[in-house]
C-alpha cells in the first residue's frame, strides 16, 4: 500500500536546546490506522505539529500525498485534518456553525449536506443549534472531530482524542474512526491508553525521546515480542520458593497462593513440563492452572524501559 505521508530525518531542536524530534523517518500507509505511543514528553505532539505545519522543522522532510508541508504547504494542509489536545472552541457559538466555519477557512464551498452528514455521524445533529459552552467535555470533543471533518480531508490526526472521555463515548469514537478508514480516511492517533491502540490501530508506533523506537503492524508485534505467563494456583499458601524452584523466571505471587512463571511463546522449548514436574517433586499441590497472553502494555513498558536505560 502506498504511503499518504512520507516524513523523512524529520528534526525539531527549540531555541533552548532542546531536541524533541532525533531523525524520525515514518511512512504512514493510505487508508490505514497508526498509533502512536509515547509517554509524557515524548514528542507524539511536536511530530504531528510539524506535519500539520504548526511547528517548522529544523530539518527534515514531509510530504502529504506527494506535497511538500514547507514548499506547497497549502496543498499540504488542505488534505490534512487536525484534532488536537486541547478544547478550544467558541463557546458562545453554536455547534454547526463552528463547523461550517472551519470548513470556510480552507476555501471549501458552503455544502449543508456534508456538514448534517458529519455531525450526524458524531450523533451531534440534535445539538446543532447549542452554543458550545453548554456541552459535555465528550460532546466537546466531537465537536473538535467535526471542525477537523469540515473540509474533507483525507488524513486524520487526532491528538489524544478521548482524554477524559468516559468508557461508552470513548468506543462510540472508535467505531466513528472505523468508520473513516472505511471511507479511505488514513488515521493517525497519539494515546495514553494502550487499549485503544489494541482495539483499533493496523499498525502501532512507539516514540521516546524523540526518536522512533519501532513501527510495526500490531498483531506482528504481539506475535514476535509476545511473552506468555503461567499461573499456577496452589492449594495452600507458601513463605517462600522451595529447593529446586529457584528459577529466575519463575515467582511467588503475593499471596503466596500462586505461581508465575514467564516463557516466551516462541522457544523451542518453554520448561513447562519440567516445572509442573519440579513443582510436583517440591510436595506442592495444584488447585488451578492459568495462562495469560502479555498485552500490547506490556511491550510498550518494556520497550520504554530498555531505551531509558
Amino acid at each position: 500500500m502506498a504511503d499518504i505521508v512520507a516524513i523523512r530525518d524529520l528534526r525539531k531542536t527549540y531555541a533552548g536546546g532542546f531536541e524533541a524530534l532525533k531523525g524520525v523517518t515514518l511512512g504512514i500507509r493510505r487508508g490505514e490506522i497508526l498509533a502512536l505511543l509515547g509517554p509524557n514528553g515524548a514528542g507524539k505532539t511536536t511530530l504531528i505539529s510539524t506535519v500539520c505545519g504548526i511547528t517548522t522543522p529544523t530539518s527534515g522532510s514531509v510530504t502529504v500525498d506527494g506535497h511538500d508541508i514547507v514548499t506547497d504547504y497549502r496543498a499540504a494542509r488542505s488534505i490534512i485534518g487536525l484534532v488536537p489536545q486541547e478544547v478550544a472552541l467558541e463557546p458562545f457559538e453554536k455547534v454547526v456553525n463552528t463547523v461550517r466555519l472551519s470548513r470556510g477557512l480552507f476555501g471549501k464551498r458552503r455544502d449543508d449536506a456534508h456538514i448534517e452528514k458529519v455531525l450526524r455521524r458524531l450523533s451531534l445533529w440534535d445539538k446543532r443549534d447549542a452554543r458550545t459552552r453548554e456541552l459535555s467535555g465528550g460532546m466537546k470533543r466531537r465537536v473538535l472531530i467535526a471542525k477537523a471533518l469540515s473540509h474533507e480531508p483525507r488524513v486524520l490526526f487526532l491528538d489524544e482524542p478521548t482524554a477524559g472521555v468516559d468508557v461508552e463515548l470513548r468506543r462510540d469514537m472508535w467505531d466513528t474512526v472505523a468508520e473513516l478508514k472505511a471511507d479511505g480516511v488514513t488515521i493517525i492517533l497519539t494515546t495514553h491508553y494502550i487499549e485503544e491502540a489494541e482495539a483499533i490501530a493496523d499498525r502501532v508506533g512507539v516514540i521516546a525521546r524523540g526518536e522512533l523506537l519501532l513501527v510495526e503492524d500490531k498483531t506482528t508485534l504481539m506475535a514476535r515480542m509476545g511473552r506468555k505467563q503461567l499461573e499456577v494456583h496452589l492449594d495452600k499458601p507458601i513463605g517462600a520458593l522451595p529447593a529446586g524452584l529457584d528459577h529466575p523466571d519463575l515467582a511467588l505471587g503475593e499471596d503466596g497462593r500462586s505461581l508465575v512463571y514467564t516463557y516466551d511463546i516462541h522457544a523451542e522449548r518453554t520448561g513447562i513440563t519440567k516445572l509442573l514436574n519440579d513443582i510436583a517433586a517440591a510436595g506442592l499441590v495444584l488447585r488451578d492452572v492459568q495462562t495469560r497472553q502479555s498485552s500490547l502494555e506490556d511491550i510498550f513498558v518494556d520497550l520504554v524501559s530498555e531505551r531509558a536505560a
